[in-house]
């Protein structure tokens, strides 16, 4: 199993200059890898250092700390991750029992004028956590159960933070002043792929270009970030809420035009590398485009599935009106190649897949959409894009025989097609032979191909204005 450590390592022989720049490594599964730059002056022995810049959303325990010019063995002999930035309710529970002035805004003769009041807090109403009661404040002798104003304190009060920080023990072989290396995982990211695929008037090719979208939820900004985008169905525990202060002991042992985006094989998954460093802003969407590709043949395919949901469940099922309600829709899907022979040939990560094409006007119109999973290259996809306006399909049953006794069943079924287009169509019925597994066609109109264990594929050509009709039966004994 790959460490942390060894998924952090790929720029391990980076420069220091380069090293300066952040860099970020996105999981589509709403987490990043975060490496950062930490300026220590330690001294040697024993040294408190505070790190302010981390993540809301960091993962205290994945963090790791390293010299990467190898001159300084750094050893954090404790950890402590404090996530309750300061806020009004929290002041206030660090002044309970003493008394501050409140500012009220008073309206009088038109004029505003600010009044202090004194107040004690017998109770701020904070709760570690997120949570909140109603404060208790003493005003004139007299306990009331709300703010008498707004609460001017004298200072921040002990122990508190203005973001999330990490406060670091840490053991340091020898002095030094120096840029360390700081890695962790934090929650907040995600990123998603986009495609679009336009085709002209008339045809099945298409010019596709995709579009990866990166959001950024961590309550961090990355300036000129170096940001790599991962790819694949990575396992992942879901961390533990680290709102609380969290101590834990921990040791590091080790001391042409060039496309927007670039891809490679990396371990079991694929990695997609941003050529210019890109500055993502806190809560902030960005766009980057990472494939073009045009003239990619994508065959237009309709499909006719009669019974569209019947399937065979692993029992003999006898009713004789199971499976013969009608669908009456043929569905339209484009088929493509992801192969270099079809100008692709790139690993597609998981996305939407939005289909246009122009009209006589040249305008594009939106004509479907669907979703396709990782798919590496050299892979097909089918995607659904809609139903047919101007095919119709039909299906019923035309016999239904059954003997219990000698153990068999026999059916048959008709389907008609139309084609009201003006140029002629191929379409594909696909029936289901969901009685038993054991069966037999004995009798078929046109040629059929078998697709898997229970389903066969009929391809039939309906010219213009044209009406066909399959016929076949089925065979079942047990």
């Amino acid at each position: 199993m790959k460490t942390l450590a060894t998924i952090l390592s790929l720029g391990a022989a980076t420069t220091l200059a380069v090293f300066a720049q952040p860099a970020l490594t996105i999981y589509n599964q709403d987490f990043a890898v975060v490496r950062d730059a930490v300026p220590l002056d330690l001294k040697s022995g024993v040294n408190n250092v505070r790190y302010a810049d981390a993540t809301a959303r960091v993962e205290p325990d994945s963090v790791i700390l390293r010299d990467p010019g190898g001159k300084h063995s750094l050893q954090i002999w404790e950890q402590n991750y404090r996530n309750d930035p300061v806020t009004q309710e929290l002041l206030l529970s660090l002044f309970e029992g003493k008394t501050i002035d409140f500012q009220n805004l008073r309206l009088k003769d038109n004029t505003q004028s600010r009044e202090l009041i004194p107040g004690k807090i017998i109770r701020s109403g904070y709760v570690p956590g997120g949570g909140s009661e109603q404060p208790i404040i003493e005003v004139n002798g007299k306990l009331q159960f709300a703010l008498p104003g707004t609460p001017l304190f004298p200072d921040l009060g002990d122990d508190t933070v203005l973001k999330p920080t990490l406060n670091w023990l840490l053991q340091s072989d020898k002095p030094g002043k120096f840029d360390a290396e700081v890695s962790y995982i934090t929650g907040g990211f995600t990123w998603e792929a986009d495609y679009n695929l336009v085709s002209p008037e008339k045809g099945d090719t298409v010019d596709l270009i995709g579009w990866v979208t990166m959001n950024n939820q961590s309550g961090k900004t990355f300036r000129d970030a170096k940001i790599k985008l991962m790819a694949g169905d990575v396992n992942k525990i879901q961390p533990r809420n680290y709102r609380q202060a969290v101590t834990r002991l921990a040791t590091y042992e080790g001391v042409n035009e060039a496309p927007a985006v670039t891809e490679k094989a990396f371990d079991e998954f694929h990695l997609y590398s941003l050529a210019r460093p890109t500055t993502l802003l806190d809560r902030e969407t960005k766009q980057v485009e990472f494939v073009r590709a045009t003239e990619v043949k994508a065959e237009s395919i309709y499909l006719y599935d009669g019974a569209l949901n019947y399937r065979f469940y692993g029992g003999l099922n006898s009713d004789r009106g199971f499976g013969t309600e009608c669908n009456k829709k043929v569905r339209v899907m484009r088929e493509f190649v992801n192969a270099e022979t079809n100008h692709l040939g790139i690993a597609l990560p998981k996305g939407k897949l939005r289909f246009y094409r122009r009209d006589a006007d040249g305008q594009m119109e939106f004509v479907g959409e669907d979703m396709i999973d990782h798919t590496p290259r050299n892979e097909t996809i089918r995607v659904t894009t809609g139903n047919a306006f101007d095919l119709v399909g039909e299906r019923k049953q035309t016999n239904f025989r059954v003997d219990t006794g000698d153990k068999w069943l026999d059916e048959s079924f008709e389907i008609k097609l139309r084609n009201r287009k003006k140029e002629p169509v191929e379409i594909r019925v696909v029936e289901h032979l969901y009685r038993w597994s054991n069966w037999e066609i004995t009798q078929k109109s046109d040629d059929f191909k078998k697709t898997d264990s229970q389903t066969i594929e009929f391809r039939v050509p309906v010219k213009p204005d044209e009406e066909r009709t399959v016929t076949y039966s089925v065979h079942y004994s047990w």
